[in-house]
């Protein structure tokens, strides 16, 4: 098996075909881009997490939670505020699953 430093690669090999931990990947990876999404905009707007948390009524322990890769209570009417108090517009999806 040739070396390689490619973390996708690796992943995907330790994996194989184990479907379960391949979901468990999946839903991982939402988490975290999410997570990053938050974070993006609110720095692109050059907000603090309380002050960001003061636009949703919220409090800044709740953006740092939202802003973690480890966070799993990503809720919609959440995301819409929070899409509303940095004036932008909140676009869900779905796309066709990768094989594999």
């Amino acid at each position: 098996m040739a070396k390689t430093s490619d973390a996708v690669a690796i992943i995907d090999r330790m994996v194989g075909d184990d479907a379960e931990l391949r979901d468990l990947i999946r839903q991982a990876k939402t988490n975290a881009d999410v997570a990053q999404m938050i974070y993006d905009a609110r720095t692109q707007a050059g907000l603090s997490q309380a002050a960001l948390a003061e636009r949703i009524g919220s409090k800044q322990q709740t953006i740092s939670q939202l802003e973690s890769a480890d966070y799993e209570g990503h809720s919609l009417s959440m995301l819409r505020r929070i899409a509303e108090a940095l004036e932008q517009e909140l676009v869900v999806r779905f796309v066709p699953a990768k094989a594999g």
